[in-house]
Formats: structure tokens, C-alpha cells, sequence
């Protein structure tokens, strides 16, 4: 804001400043709740197929590692794993027999990772519970394509501010 700005544009800023402040403390709960939310969904589906190994963390873990063959590092630099002990989840899903693990060939000190026939078996069965969940989107939940194009564009605009604010200590 300049020295030059009058009342009426000092006070429609503050006001906008508010207005925003709202809307983004709203989007940071709405945020956590909905992925909190979504492991609830993915624990109940688990649940459905008695499926009490894994918890739902870990078979998002499989869903994101999808077909690809990825060292445990790329799992949190590609976004498939958002917790802190990725570690931990990799090493109960090897010993469970859903990842298998080896060493990397080029350099000896990274492990790959990539599903076992048992880790696809729940990726195919949280594609399936999405792809349900797309049926019903537009119809049950009022959801259509238009609003999360919208949605998205502003999440990735939102996690890039982010990325941003870590990256250059803003």
C-alpha cells in the first residue's frame, strides 16, 4: 500500500484481507478433515473385505505406488507418501508380503520397492472403491467436473505457494 492511498482503499484492503483470512483458515481444516476422511473411507472398505493387516496409510501407500518400481525416497518426493515414518509402513508391508524390495542395481545404497501380487490385490481394490465413489459423485454427491477442475487448479496453486514458502523461507 502506498503513502497516497485514501480511507476508502486502506479500509477495502483490510476488509479483503479478512475476507480471504476466512476462506483460508477454512481451507486448511476442510484440508486435514478431508484426508482424514479419506482414510476413514479406505479403512472401511478394508474393513468390508476384512482386510486387517494394513491400515489405511498403507494401502494408500499401495494405491500410489500403483505399477511403478520406486526407491523409498522418490515415495515422499513424488507425493505417494505425505506421513514422516515411511520407513516404518515399508517395512511392515515387505514383511507382510504386499511390497517386495531389492537393491538398486546402479547404486547399491537405494532400495526399489514395487507391489507384490498381495499389494496389487488392494491397489485393484481401492481403484475399485474409487471408481464406485465416481459414479455417484456428480449424482449423490452434487460433484461434478467444472467444480473439481476449479478445486484443483486452486489446490496446486495453494501447494505451490507452499513448496514455495519452505523452499525460499518465506
Amino acid at each position: 500500500m502506498t503513502a497516497l492511498a485514501t480511507k476508502p482503499q486502506v479500509a477495502a484492503a483490510v476488509e479483503g484481507s479478512q475476507s480471504l483470512g476466512k476462506y483460508y483458515f477454512e481451507m486448511l481444516n476442510l484440508v486435514e478433515r478431508l484426508h482424514r476422511q479419506l482414510l476413514d473411507v479406505i479403512k472401511d472398505e478394508l474393513d468390508r473385505r476384512d482386510e486387517r493387516e494394513i491400515n489405511s496409510v498403507q494401502a494408500l501407500l499401495l494405491f500410489n505406488v500403483g505399477d511403478q518400481e520406486l526407491t523409498a525416497g522418490e515415495l515422499k518426493t513424488r507425493g505417494h507418501y505425505l506421513g514422516s515414518n515411511v520407513s516404518y509402513n515399508l517395512k511392515k508391508l515387505v514383511e507382510s508380503g504386499y511390497i517386495h524390495h531389492e537393491r538398486s542395481e546402479i547404486d547399491r545404497r537405494s532400495v526399489l520397492v514395487r507391489l507384490t501380487r498381495k499389494g496389487q490385490d488392494v491397489r485393484d481394490m481401492l481403484a475399485e472403491l474409487f471408481n464406485r465413489h465416481l459414479g455417484s459423485l456428480e449424482a449423490v454427491g452434487n460433484v461434478g467436473a467444472a467444480e473439481l477442475e476449479v478445486l484443483n487448479a486452486a489446490l496446486r496453486r495453494v501447494e505451490r505457494f507452499w513448496i514455495d514458502q519452505v523452499r525460499f523461507r518465506l
